[in-house]
């Protein structure tokens, strides 16, 4: 239905919502502004936009003679990501080209500003980071602007108010549309709120401009993405609202007598991908090729509890509004329009996102589709607003989501309680929704166990100073008396410190006095301290802390790991794994008590 005041309540929550998009992209998050990973061009983003440089700057989009210089500059990602290896030297990209071809005008800006300015055109100076961002923040805010002007097709102005407001503030939308903009998934989620507006004017009065829009959106879906050719859907199935019979035939019908409108849009949504197959033809000289490699969709098995609720990145867990899509199914289904197109696309997608070999890309994945999905919220709200009840408990849903999702963007990237790559069930409970932790909580990132009361009936059970161990010849400068153990690319895991020992007390707590000049970042090469216990030789239990989450340059500092006893162990060790990393760590008085609680 239309909205009888033009929306005007709508309107003001949009503009309330660009401000805070405006602030978190610019002030709070600004990506333009930081370098390596963290900036905009960067990682996936790097690796959309590759084509670019490589075609208008360096004349070079198969042998990459450019990459060294690039990666040696401004380090984009850990290691050159961005294209696949071919069996003649050459390279092909691994992403497909539809971000280049919206990233274009950006590009474009930013290499006139960067030779107006000074820096270097060079395709990722600060000019052309700024461009971008800019250029998909303003993308972002077309999509949120014409999705309330979609909404309004079908609800009230309050009902469009409140969804927009559930989207921007209660959702992983807030993060893509204001921190990681460069991504694909804002801008994909506009053009699907384009392609859902063109496809209801199209089913209004069927011209044929609306016809040549839709091809070109589905198109540009596709061609950013393969699997959003799923994008089909919604325009083949809009206006259906059931599954029978009389349904199917009534929209085959339908699609005779349009048939010629259809075909166009065909014709023009295979215009626009076949840019992908000509580059494919170039490259690799082959019309298809798959540039993803060991990463694949696996129908048979998708991995849909993990995707979901894991504690690593699952969608749900970490965007918990979304549980309203779910559930305004059932108001959806009994009074929305549009219900075929709008569940098979929604439950298709969800199914292809959670086929993806590598689940644990997060709930990132699904943004694109949101446009589609809150048609089943708007939905709920709409019915909260005539059941009180309801009302009473959505409302409170609706703010802890909320407070969630702001806690969960802010330690995403500044507040340091969410690393996607090590988050785990013992860490996330304790942290969830707080803002600071005891240090020691650290530990939780690799550790399952962290024991915080008073130690009970301490006893030292082994120590080791290095001082007696002739067989330690280093440069390394001690950190106390003569000898230290050193850690560096030559060593990559020490001798394992076994000592016997029989469960005569709850816990063992191990720690060490450790120094290192030059601190590892990179969370899969960091040193790591490893606990064990054995009986008869077998390994029974492991423990393992990634040193470096707390070691930082310059630094000395004693590290500790908590191990809860096994009750039949006769033996336990203290080792140390320097992993595939190659800075020195120092590592002195070992030592290991055991406690009671």
């Amino acid at each position: 239905m239309e909205s009888p005041n033009g929306g005007r309540l709508s309107r003001i929550v949009c503009i309330c919502c660009f401000i805070v998009l405006g602030f978190t992209s610019f002030v709070y998050y600004p990506r333009w502004n930081k370098s390596g990973g963290e900036a905009t061009i960067s990682w996936d983003v790097s690796g959309y936009y590759w084509y670019l440089p490589s075609i208008f700057i360096y004349k070079d989009l198969k042998h990459q003679g450019f990459k060294d210089s690039i990666f040696a500059k401004y380090h984009p990602s850990s290691d050159f990501q961005q294209a696949v290896p071919l069996p003649d030297g050459n390279y092909a990209m691994k992403y497909a080209s539809g971000m280049a071809v919206m990233y274009l005008p950006s590009f474009a800006v930013g290499h006139v500003a960067a030779g107006a300015l000074g820096y270097p055109q060079d395709g990722f100076s600060k000019p052309y980071q700024f461009c971008l961002q800019l250029c998909a923040f303003l993308v972002c805010l077309l999509g949120i602007w014409h999705l309330h002007k979609l909404l309004l097709l079908y609800y009230s102005d309050k009902v469009t108010a409140w969804t927009i407001a559930i989207l921007v503030l209660g959702t992983n939308y807030l993060n893509t549309a204001g921190i990681d903009v460069g991504m694909s998934h804002g801008w994909l989620f506009t053009v699907y709120v384009f392609l859902l507006l063109n496809t209801v004017y199209f089913y209004r009065s069927f011209q044929t401009k609306y016809a040549v829009r839709i091809g070109l959106l589905t198109g540009l879906a596709t061609l950013t993405r393969p699997t959003d050719a799923l994008s089909l859907l919604i325009p083949l199935l809009w206006g259906m609202e059931s599954v029978s019979p009389t349904a199917i035939k009534d929209r085959v019908l339908l699609i005779a007598r349009h048939y010629k409108a259809l075909l166009l849009a065909v014709v023009c949504a295979a215009m626009v991908v076949s840019v992908q197959l000509i580059y494919w033809k170039y490259a690799t000289g082959h019309w298809i090729f798959y540039s993803y490699q060991d990463q694949h969709l696996y129908f048979r098995s998708p991995s849909i509890w993990n995707y979901t609720f894991s504690y690593r990145s699952g969608w749900l867990r970490y965007s918990p509004m979304l549980l309203l899509a779910f559930a305004g199914l059932i108001p959806f289904w009994l009074k929305g329009k549009n219900k075929v197109a709008i569940t098979a696309f929604f439950l298709l997608n969800y199914y292809f996102v959670c086929s993806w070999s590598i689940w644990w890309f997060g709930g990132r994945a699904m943004v694109q589709s949101y446009p589609v999905l809150f048609f089943p919220i708007a939905a709920l709200v709409d019915a909260a607003f005539s059941r009180k009840l309801l009302l009473w408990v959505l409302a409170p849903c609706v703010l802890v989501f909320t407070y969630l999702n702001i806690w969960f963007t802010y330690q995403s990237h500044t507040g340091g309680l969410y690393d996607i790559d090590t988050m785990n069930e013992a860490f996330y409970k304790r942290v969830i929704g707080r803002w600071h932790v005891p240090d020691a909580t650290v530990v939780l990132r690799d550790n399952t166990e962290l024991y915080e009361g008073q130690p009970q009936h301490m006893q030292v059970i082994y120590q080791n100073d290095f001082e007696a161990d002739t067989s330690i010849h280093n440069n390394a400068t001690p950190i106390q008396g003569r000898r230290s153990l050193l850690l560096d690319s030559s060593t990559r895991e020490t001798i394992e410190y076994k000592f016997p020992y029989s469960a005569k007390a709850g816990w063992l707590r191990m720690s060490a006095d450790m120094h290192c000049d030059e601190r590892e970042y990179d969370i899969w090469k960091m040193a790591q301290i490893v606990g064990r216990l054995y009986k008869k030789g077998q390994k029974q239990k492991e423990n393992m802390f990634r040193i470096y989450r707390i070691l930082d340059n310059g630094q000395t500092r004693t590290i500790t790991l908590d191990m809860k006893m096994s009750g039949d162990a006769d033996t336990a060790s203290i080792g140390f794994w320097n992993g595939y990393g190659n800075k020195r760590l120092v590592i002195d008085n070992i030592r290991v008590i055991s406690f009671d609680e």
